[in-house]
């Protein structure tokens, strides 16, 4: 994910959606707490698992589109971030990149 305090995501447009979130819905909340952005995240992936059942809400329903998620795009992830389930691969996060910080922002270690 994004790191929300990283001055070098100040522009983006995704973060900026998350911000004003919190602004109007947690405007109390700690917004360099990494647990509010995780929470926003996962509220989103689990909107999109409910709009892919449609007006099917049973349990049966849920877990089919759980693990039928494909190419679904959070703002906050990193560039090129997608999730992608499957009835046999239930895992989430399958990109990762190796980063090193810098002591004010994190680059990417190439």
């Amino acid at each position: 994910m994004k790191d929300v305090t990283d001055p070098k995501w100040a522009g983006d447009t995704d973060l900026k959606a998350w911000t004003d979130w919190m602004m109007a819905n947690m405007p109390g909340a700690d917004r360099n707490d990494s647990l509010t952005a995780a929470g926003y995240s996962l509220a989103q992936t689990l909107e999109q698992v409910l709009k892919q059942c449609g007006d099917n809400l049973t349990r049966e329903s849920i877990m089919k589109q759980a693990a039928n998620l494909r190419d679904f795009r959070v703002g906050l992830l990193l560039p090129n971030s997608h999730i992608n389930t499957s009835p046999t691969d239930y895992r989430v996060v399958t990109y990762m990149r190796l980063q090193r910080f810098n002591g004010t922002s994190w680059d990417d270690v190439k």
